[in-house]
């Protein structure tokens, strides 16, 4: 495993239980970012993959709006977390830069966030294992933190953490997208709580 998925792995851990309880009520209160979701939701067709999925709160969002969905997450303790609050739903540990799915088995893949903790030189090997595993015609949609910087932070949600960050510019998303083989249907653009944030749908061609 690669030093930042592991150092991303023993963070998440580590915050697990906290994490959880302090994303539920934001992603509650997300209404343009829920919104997003919701177009995507009437989009898709076939089998969901929430990759990153944390505590599984908007794999649960989906399949609440009819959505086949299941969470992966590099984290087993965020898994174990996901898979208590949603017993009926699938959650297993994994990672988007390696997915356990066939060749366009998938018809959407929802990357909520989950781009935080990835290497820019790395993100386009990520989307290509987002086409590799899309089906013609499916979707994707993500949510992250818009900028360009590199954050080296040391705790977080009250404990101890390891892991990079990186603020991606919104443009620079889309292009890769777009190199991926994918068209960019929508986007939105949000103050956010403390950092400029960014949505983006994008269909695979």
């Amino acid at each position: 495993m690669s030093d930042y998925l592991s150092r991303a792995r023993t963070s998440y851990d580590a915050v697990a239980e906290d994490y959880a309880e302090f994303v539920r009520p934001r992603f509650a209160s997300d209404a343009v970012g829920r919104g997003m979701l919701g177009a995507f939701a009437e989009l898709v067709t076939g089998s969901v993959a929430d990759v990153g999925c944390g505590p599984g709160h908007v794999t649960a969002h989906l399949a609440g709006l009819g959505v086949d969905a299941f969470g992966v997450d590099l984290s087993p303790r965020m898994v174990a977390v996901a898979r208590r609050q949603y017993p009926d739903l699938r959650f297993e540990v994994g990672s988007m830069t390696a997915l356990q799915a066939a060749d366009g088995a998938l018809g959407g893949i929802v990357a909520w966030w989950s781009i935080f903790h990835v290497p820019p030189d790395v993100l386009p090997a990520v989307f290509a294992e987002f086409t590799r595993t899309l089906a013609p015609g499916g979707h994707v949609v993500m949510g992250f933190h818009a900028g360009d910087e590199h954050l080296r932070p040391e705790r977080a949600y009250g404990h101890p953490v390891t892991y990079d960050a990186y603020l991606l510019p919104p443009d620079h998303v889309a292009d890769l997208l777009r190199r991926a083989g994918f068209a960019v249907s929508a986007r939105v653009e949000l103050a956010g709580a403390k950092r400029p944030q960014a949505i983006l749908l994008a269909r695979k061609r």
